[in-house]
């Protein structure tokens, strides 16, 4: 968890500033787009929707954006038909990335994220470059303030949780992305708000990153994080917190 950590609490600050300029409405609704088209209309038949629901509201993301989104999804109303694509690839330092794309035009946004690398540094690399590294797994981040450690890991883990860490400002909760609803079903009938809900990928073994290389692998993922079609950025760096906060 090493560095995830404290990105995970940089980007859900950061993401509460770009969804009051309404910046994060467009992925947003395109998560719920997808969603939609593949698990169906009924986010209580449809977990993923149903997070992207969540998310949405969580951003502010006026309803009737949300309808016309799950509407686009089902196919009641015409839309752009988006694909989804991961990038593998490798960033100063060595660091591995990997990147989920949401595209209208692949060859567009593959042509455009080579222009990326070549700006910031590092490369795309093959098809499961890097993928291996990393583990698909619930998140849930609740700050220290709505709830007591005791009471939360108790609740946690008997709702499926497989790890628990307390951190300076938060607890963070990883489980089985099957396990996430349940944790946070538990959560919500115990009156415990979270922060962030959601499914990720957390790398299993981590780089250290540092000086300049640290600083020019953050450029590189805040910009390929500022293109309109990347939906999640995931590195395995770990780099000292006071880099990090450099750009809180």
């Amino acid at each position: 968890m090493s560095g995830h950590s404290k990105w995970a609490s940089i980007k859900h600050k950061k993401g509460a500033l770009d969804a009051r300029r309404g910046k994060v409405f467009s992925k947003i609704a395109k998560e719920i787009i997808i969603a939609a088209r593949d698990g169906g209309p009924n986010p209580d038949m449809n977990s993923r929707l149903r997070t992207a629901i969540q998310t949405a509201k969580a951003a502010n993301m006026p309803a009737a954006n949300i309808e016309k989104a799950i509407k686009r999804g089902s196919g009641e109303l015409e839309g752009i038909t988006y694909e989804e694509i991961s990038y593998d690839a490798y960033g100063p330092g060595g660091a591995a990335i990997l990147i989920q794309i949401v595209t209208d035009n692949k060859n567009r946004t593959a042509s455009e994220l080579r222009r990326i690398f070549s700006k910031k540094g590092g490369n795309i690399a093959g098809v499961g470059a890097v993928s291996w590294i990393f583990a698909k797994k619930g998140f849930i981040r609740v700050d220290r303030a709505k709830a007591e450690e005791e009471q939360l890991f108790l609740l946690a883990t008997d709702a499926g949780a497989e790890d628990f860490t307390t951190e300076t400002d938060a607890y963070e909760i990883t489980c089985s992305p099957d396990d996430l609803e349940s944790v946070k079903k538990q959560l919500q009938d115990n009156g415990v708000e979270w922060d962030m809900a959601s499914i990720t990928y957390i790398p299993k073994n981590t780089v250290k990153v540092e000086g300049k290389d640290a600083q020019h692998l953050l450029a590189l993922i805040e910009e390929l994080e500022e293109h309109d079609d990347v939906q999640n950025v995931y590195s395995n760096f770990d780099i000292a917190d006071e880099i990090l906060a450099q750009i809180a």
